[in-house]
């Protein structure tokens, strides 16, 4: 059983990361608890993999301080890297390789004991479903099952924590969610899972989720609390025929901030439903709209982390020009 610092497998205070003059992580602080599945959200160039290569011992830090599994990320990193599986958004496979090759290639990283290699390689291919396709060439698996390799090869020395970077970019939606029923299969034993992504839907599958914006943590929480406490606006979701012709109505209705095509449908951020309901479903069924639903809703996580983008720029705006 690794260490663990107050029941936490990740910690991590005023994380900082400079290359040069540029700022790729900025002081970022969060906690992760054993078993959890912590995701980590953020647009591309946002921080998120600059984070877990220093959190992997990949990467120093320049400023602040981590542990992973009870060890130092400064300090003791070759110790970080035996508690860990990594798996990037690439695989890390080697394609001209076979799939129980590329297995044995890892098992040798990984320095499993030669009396359990044979033992840990089928429980890869079983769990990954691979056995038929052990004596295939990597290159002519699908995405979805090089990804299961993949998951498979980092779990092979049964780490207590597992870091996902973008673990699900380019793969079929149905890979995709035959993947999270393994990631939660792995938490429920006690795993802690730590993954990257920009895929808004799979935030919902986490149970706690940290927003990185331009090297910033702006927000973390889980994904109800993000939705119910980080946004001081309201949302009206909007059902009906051509949404982007009813989008140009309700935008230039007063109290609306924002709308944005979502789905079937639209999402309006406006500072009270109440009174813009009835005005809305009025004014597009007025207009020859058949209109489906107009009502308050609970904001979308990318509804928050969109809100939450643009207050942090304006508010680097304003700084910049007190500044100026």
């Amino acid at each position: 059983m690794a260490p663990t610092v107050n029941g936490k497998t990740v910690v991590v205070r005023d994380l900082e990361r400079h290359f040069g003059s540029f700022v790729a992580v900025n002081r970022i602080s969060f906690e992760v608890d054993k078993g959890e599945i912590f995701g980590f959200l953020g647009p591309n160039g946002a921080g998120k993999s600059t984070t877990i290569r220093m959190l992997c011992g990949i990467l120093a830090p320049t400023g602040g301080s981590g542990t992973v599994a009870g060890f130092d990320i400064r300090t003791q990193a070759e110790s970080v890297k035996t508690q860990i599986g990594y798996m990037s958004q690439k695989f890390s496979l080697y394609e001209d390789l076979t799939v129980e090759e590329n297995i044995d290639f890892y098992s040798g990283i990984y320095r499993i004991p030669q009396a359990s290699k044979r033992d840990r390689k089928e429980w890869v291919l079983e769990t990954a479903g691979l056995q038929e396709r052990r004596r295939s060439r990597t290159a002519t698996l699908s995405g979805g099952w090089k990804q299961r390799l993949a998951l498979g090869c980092a779990m092979l020395h049964e780490p207590p924590v597992l870091f996902l970077d973008e673990p699900t970019s380019g793969v079929d939606p149905l890979s995709r969610r035959q993947f999270w029923d393994r990631i939660y299969d792995l938490a429920g034993r006690g795993v802690t899972v730590f993954v990257t992504t920009h895929y808004m839907d799979e935030a919902e599958y986490c149970g706690r989720i940290g927003l990185i914006y331009r090297g910033e943590l702006i927000a973390c929480g889980t994904p109800r609390q993000l939705k119910t406490e980080s946004m001081r606006e309201e949302v009206v979701g909007i059902i009906c025929d051509r949404p982007q012709e009813a989008m140009e109505f309700v935008e230039r209705l007063d109290g609306v901030e924002e709308v944005a095509l979502f789905g079937r449908g639209l999402h309006a951020v406006v500072a009270d439903a109440a009174p813009l309901v009835a005005r809305i479903r009025d004014g597009l069924t007025q207009r020859g709209h058949t209109v489906g639903r107009v009502e308050k809703i609970i904001p979308s996580l990318e509804d928050i982390f969109v809100r939450l983008i643009e207050a942090r720029d304006r508010l680097s705006s304003r700084q910049q020009e007190v500044r100026q």
